[in-house]
């Protein structure tokens, strides 16, 4: 077994992981590993990761719904209105270079990243992530909210090969307003029916190499469920934040290396200067910062 190999299904664990813990940000870690690691073309990346991250995903819904954190309804319908939005999105990333895609990529991530870290204000009381288990109880969002949601999202995740949980996450915890670790769990439902939607539209232009996909696939098993057993135990704060600052770091990285050569170390350097400066504009100029402003209580800065 080569270096190489024993290198990649080492750093699959971690798709898994990022799965269980977070409901999302297996493709993150799926396309840079399959690209900078075991050496896949972009679009061969992007399908492979559908597949990977499709059969985590649903794996790891098994364990999350066992403890009570799917919310069935709303991911359901969620689920089916992305997998009609996620083939269309397999069927046209065939025909868009691999390069415009990865770097599309990682400008959603950025996007997306922002939203988790800055947070959503509720009018009330976070309710109990149990009681808003059941159908019917809780809150569901509106059907037509859902399926809206659900195939926007399943087009543009289908597009770029993202199973979607960065993007699902947010739509369910911000948007929808469930805990975390409700959206988490129920993420996880949607990423699995839209990844395989999505896979399906790759696979009539792109072939992938089933041989190393299989063994990426089996590593992310192990992970996810390692991953499933940690959710539960993490604040919901830290949970988004840090599913936040991971997205945002990973986008920069993707946004990075597809730059010419010759401008990465200059445009890295770029990166983590502005970063750091933004961090530090907020945390001492603005008040209401999320990133824990001076003089902010303890509880604020929790990340």
């Amino acid at each position: 077994m080569s270096t190489t190999l024993v290198l990649v299904l080492a750093l699959s664990i971690l798709i898994g992981l990022s799965l269980g813990v977070l409901g999302g940000g297996g493709s993150i870690l799926t396309v840079p590993i399959l690209v900078y690691a075991a050496g896949f073309e972009a679009k061969e990346a992007i399908a492979a990761s559908l597949f990977v991250v499709g059969v985590t995903s649903a794996v790891s819904a098994v364990s999350h719904a066992r403890s009570g954190r799917v919310r069935w309804r709303t991911g359901l319908i969620f689920g089916a209105a992305g997998m009609a939005g996620a083939f269309a999105g397999g069927l046209l990333g065939g025909f868009i270079p691999g390069q415009f895609l990865l770097v599309a990529f990682a400008l959603m991530m950025v996007a997306t990243s922002v939203a988790m870290i800055r947070g959503r204000k509720r009018p009330s009381a976070q309710a109990d992530p149990h009681a808003s288990m059941e159908d019917g109880g809780g809150h569901d969002l509106p059907l037509a909210r859902v399926l809206l949601d659900g195939a926007v999202v399943g087009l543009v995740t289908g597009l770029v090969g993202a199973g979607g949980g960065f993007l699902v996450v947010p739509a369910l915890a911000l948007l929808g307003g469930l805990p975390m670790s409700v959206a988490v769990g129920t993420s996880l439902v949607v990423i699995a029916m839209k990844s395989f939607a999505g896979l399906a539209g790759y696979l009539t232009t792109v072939d992938i190499p089933w041989a190393l996909t299989l063994g990426v696939t089996a590593a992310a098993i192990v992970g996810s469920l390692i991953g499933a057993r940690l959710s539960g135990r993490i604040p919901e704060t830290v949970l988004r934040k840090a599913f936040g600052w991971f997205v945002l770091v990973m986008g920069a990285f993707v946004l990075v290396q597809q730059a010419p050569e010759e401008l990465r170390p200059v445009l890295a350097v770029t990166v983590a200067v502005l970063g750091l400066a933004g961090v530090l504009a907020c945390r001492h100029l603005a008040p209401s910062c999320p990133l824990g402003a001076r003089g902010a209580p303890p509880a604020a800065r929790a990340l």
